[in-house]
């Protein structure tokens, strides 16, 4: 059940986040207004897993990367609120930022709700698998969707530092699952 349901996240990533060309003709490609949108919010949901996991975990390995998730992540969306601001954008809600929300919701409800023997490898399994889909989606949509310079050179530079999260979850799963 708990496979099926990370399973369900990240094929939930990456249908939403393949290339719209791939999809129907309806998809419009977000604008950099929207793409910024997209960004803080996938950031502000890896906070949010975090602190959820702050509250309910024990384990010190998991307080530290969870604390690595929120200062990491409020980084990237302080550039990226310095960026809109210095460009005079507005980040622009649209239907990839709401259906984030909308899973982000079920699973923080699961995080919450998740046994207290169970939370730990669910919160970390849940992170490996966020962190792969957002990578994916920011390399293969939102990079070459955007088209403001500067907005692109941000992207690439969360990408590395994504993937360090990635591979620290991945290096505190199997801490974890032993």
């Amino acid at each position: 059940m708990k496979f099926l349901h990370f399973t369900t996240i990240l094929t939930l990533f990456a249908f939403l986040f393949i290339p719209p060309t791939v999809h129907s003709q309806d998809n419009a490609t977000l604008s950099d207004a929207e793409i910024a949108h997209v960004a803080v919010v996938a950031n502000q949901i890896d906070i949010d897993y975090a602190k959820i996991a702050i509250e309910r975990t024990q384990s010190k390995e998991v307080r530290q990367f969870a604390q690595t998730m929120i200062t990491d992540h409020n980084t990237i969306i302080n550039l990226a609120v310095d960026l809109v601001k210095k460009l005079g954008v507005t980040p622009q809600d649209n239907a990839v930022s709401q259906s984030l929300l909308n899973k982000a919701a079920d699973t923080m409800e699961s995080l919450k709700n998740a046994k207290k023997s169970e939370f730990n490898q669910m919160y970390v399994d849940n992170e490996v698998a966020y962190h792969k889909a957002v990578i994916d989606a920011i390399k293969t949509v939102l990079i070459p969707q955007s088209k403001n310079a500067e907005l692109k050179a941000l992207l690439k530079t969360a990408v590395p530092i994504l993937e360090t999260h990635y591979h620290h979850a991945k290096m505190t799963q199997s801490k974890i699952s032993k």
